[in-house]
């Protein structure tokens, strides 16, 4: 088969290429140079001639140039050796884009390409074609594959990816530092001639910028390039390519380049004197003026520190920064006074805080402006000699009594005349007075120090003949001093507890005196009793020369059935000038004190204090206990009431066994009878009614009888016969409980003929033994010495 392909025929670049594998081995044919099988056309065609054999398979490659025009391009011609020119041959192709884009003339063997080709889009195709006999469709040649090679063409620009692109660089930086790399990109093939090739320029932005033509690095052109001179640029970038000859595809990008701050200017004061009006009256750490230094530099570069280098100012006043408006505030650290001095002079100066060190050959980053202050003269109000006074005056000093005085002058350089006056706006009594003209202050009411011992007032100061606004204050305290004006008196008001044990000579409690006096008029007291009362037989008093009175037992076994409370006058004198004196009149009650006699305090009220509860909430709690009470007794009523006969049927009980397992009682149960009627059998037949049962309502009416003595005597009664009578009648009742009943009686007789052995109820002479000792022997023996003690009367006073 020969595969011919004609390049003066059509607008296409031929390469073809020769490929023979046989048994898995293949060498390639030159296309180039003719060799043995090859024929040299003189149109420049050439042939490929080649005896087919059996099992060779042929391969032949084309190489198209890329054509993207409308109409079919010859693109080559295949021939095989069998063809005479009859006819009698049929080509056919087969394989990618074969009868959509490559057609074929089945008698000629001519391959055309219907469509266009990109080689962006497709890069080669991969075909195969074959001869056959026409008559016989038989192949004369064995298959041959080939593949079509897309060469390319330039026909795609350069491209950015993105844009357009942003970047700064600092102001004033060297030739040649790098802003920014651009990078453009082209579709066509790199490996296959120049279209690929991208060459940079800069179309926009010299002098100020250049670009590296190979890499696309932009970079500064132009030294001390200022920002406060210009801050923006625009940048535009060309990539070109077939390495930038005449005829290649070129895009462009815009980059916009702006330059950074840096602190490369020094602040400046817009002038060098200043003047500045401050009135005297300015107040103490306010502002009083402004003052500004311009920066041409932002954020950071253009931060200012201002300060005030004289002493004459720095004294006086001083300065701060203000971040949001960078203003050096000026205020006053002391009090302006135009009588003193009328102006002052401030050297202010401005220097950056972040200085960049490869600017210090600029100069120094700092600048001095002077301010004048003049002082404005002010009508200002008096001025007391003292920011406070203090003052004292006795108590119970007559109305008008001179406390003290104020003084105020008018600091003004007229020297006006002053007036005092009181603040009425206080409240309460106005005990005090100032004289207009002379600042004394005078009492118009006695003072009592018992009361208020300090007072607090203000007084006012305006000149004469000025509006009233115009006026100071000044606060001035009276202390009110003692005098010996109260008579002492007993420190408590509680009653004393007296146990009924206490002996003679026993110290009941100790106690002492308070005055409403100071601490220098009422540190000493002295105790005695009222000397125009005669002497108390039950309680003495001892003064303890320690401003302090001991109560002294003078008898023993005091009762407090017998007399409850007793009064125990007692006069003390204080140790002022002149000494004054006070009676008081202490209450003492006599209760049975607790065990081991350490808290003097009534049973009742003991209980009540160890409990810890109040009356309201003992009450509740019994409230609660009988309410309880009365539920079980209502429940046990109850269930008594309902019990069932023992007998369901009166007419047949053989089939009806009740079981019953209930316990007795046992000790415990005293319902079930009654012992009064075995200690007394006389009265066995009035208390004959059982009281486990609900009574049938008897009542008794007539008083009860009182055994005062075991010797009474008793009717003749035998024992045995009783005991038989109550268990007949136990056995014939009715109406007993449901349940066994033991029922024990026990009778020791009815007396002795030698009378009772208890010595309680024996008549005797009274002892003549002393059973004294018996209190020494503690509270567990109070009650026995009580009855074998000395009665002795009780003295009420």
């Amino acid at each position: 088969m020969r595969i011919s392909t004609t390049s003066c025929l059509c607008p296409f670049l031929v390469c073809l290429c020769f490929i023979q594998r046989c048994s898995g081995a293949s060498h390639h044919v030159p296309t180039k140079v003719p060799s043995k099988n090859q024929t040299k056309l003189a149109n420049g065609e050439t042939e490929v001639h080649h005896r087919p054999k059996r099992g060779w398979i042929w391969n032949q490659f084309f190489v198209l140039e890329e054509h993207m025009g409308p109409d079919a391009q010859y693109v080559g011609k295949l021939h095989s050796n069998s063809d005479k020119g009859d006819g009698s041959v049929r080509y056919i192709l087969s394989g990618e884009g074969a009868g959509t884009i490559f057609i074929i003339d089945e008698v000629t063997g001519d391959i055309h390409a219907t469509k266009s080709l990109d080689r962006e889009r497709k890069t080669h195709y991969v075909l195969h074609a074959q001869a056959l006999d026409r008559n016989t469709e038989e192949a004369l040649e064995p298959k041959s594959e080939f593949i079509i090679k897309v060469q390319d063409i330039n026909d795609n620009a350069p491209k950015f990816p993105d844009g357009p692109f942003v970047a700064s660089v600092p102001e004033m930086s060297e030739v040649g530092t790098s802003v920014l790399q651009v990078t453009a990109t082209d579709a066509d093939d790199p490996t296959y001639g120049n279209s690929a090739r991208i060459v940079y320029s800069i179309l926009q932005g010299q002098p100020y910028f250049s670009v590296d033509p190979k890499t696309g690095i932009i970079r500064t052109a132009l030294a001390n390039m200022d920002r406060e001179a210009r801050e923006h640029y625009t940048v535009v970038i060309q990539a070109k390519d077939m390495a930038g000859q005449v005829g290649g595809l070129s895009g462009s990008t815009t980059i916009n380049i702006t330059l950074t701050d840096v602190n490369d200017n020094p602040p400046k004061f817009p002038q060098s004197m200043y003047n500045l009006y401050v009135p005297e009256s300015a107040q103490v750490g306010k502002p009083v003026g402004k003052i500004k230094a311009n920066d041409e530099d932002l954020g950071v570069n253009a931060d200012i520190r201002y300060s005030i280098i004289n002493s004459e100012g720095a004294n006086m006043f001083s300065i701060s920064a203000d971040r949001d408006t960078r203003e050096g505030i000026i205020s006053l650290k002391k009090p302006l006074n135009f009588e003193r001095k009328k102006t002052y002079t401030l050297n202010i100066e401005g220097v950056n805080t972040h200085v960049d060190p490869r600017f210090s050959y600029l100069g120094s980053f700092k600048d001095t402006a002077t301010l004048k202050i003049t002082v404005g003269d002010v009508d200002e109000a008096p001025v007391f000699s003292m920011d406070y006074y203090i003052m004292d005056v006795y108590e119970n000093s007559p109305s008008g009594t001179e406390v003290g005085a104020v003084t105020a002058r008018d600091p003004d350089s007229r020297n006006s005349h002053v007036r005092y006056f009181l603040d009425r706006k206080e409240e309460g009594i106005n005990y005090f007075r100032v004289d207009e003209y002379s600042g004394v202050i005078y009492t118009t009411l006695p003072l009592d120090r018992e009361d208020m011992p300090w007072h607090n007032i203000t007084v006012m100061a305006s000149e004469v003949g000025r509006y009233p606004g115009c006026f100071t204050h000044v606060p001035v305290t009276v202390q009110v001093l003692d005098v010996n004006d109260n008579p002492p008196e007993i420190a408590t008001d509680e009653e004393v507890i007296v146990c009924e044990s206490s002996r003679p000579g026993q110290v009941i409690q100790t106690v002492t005196a308070v005055d409403k006096d100071d601490f220098a008029n009422g540190q000493r007291f002295s105790f005695a009793s009222p000397s125009q009362l005669p002497v108390n037989p039950n309680f003495t008093l001892k003064d303890n020369e320690d401003s302090t009175a001991s109560i002294i037992a003078r008898r023993r076994r005091f009762n407090h059935l017998t007399q409850e409370l007793y009064e125990l006058p007692i006069v003390v004198w204080d140790g002022g000038e002149p000494s004054l004196s006070g009676t008081s009149t202490l209450t003492l009650r006599v209760c049975p004190c607790q065990r081991h006699g350490r808290i003097r305090m009534c049973q009742g009220e003991a209980f009540l204090s160890s409990a810890g509860l109040s009356t309201g909430a003992l009450i509740a709690i019994l409230l609660c206990i009988v309410i309880l009470l009365a539920i079980v007794v209502l429940f046990i009523t109850l269930r008594r009431s309902k019990k069932e006969p023992l007998i369901i049927s009166e007419e047949d009980i053989r089939e009806n066994v009740v079981t019953y397992d209930d316990e007795g009682g046992g000790e415990e149960d005293t319902e079930a009878f009654d012992i009064i009627a075995l200690r007394n059998p006389a009265a066995a037949e009035e208390l004959k009614f059982r009281r486990d049962i609900r009574p049938e309502g008897r009542k008794h009416c007539g008083p009860p009888r009182i055994h005062r003595s075991p010797s009474v005597e008793l009717d003749e009664v035998d024992v045995h016969e009783f005991i038989k009578q109550k268990l007949v009648e136990a056995d014939m009742d009715t109406s007993v409980p449901p349940y066994d009943s033991l029922q024990t009686y026990a009778y020791e007789g009815q007396g002795s003929p030698t009378g009772s052995i208890s010595p309680l109820d024996s008549p005797g002479t009274h002892s003549e033994q002393d059973f004294n000792y018996l209190d020494d022997w503690g509270p567990q023996f109070q009650k026995l010495a009580e009855l074998y003690g000395d009665p002795e009367s009780d003295v009420t006073t």
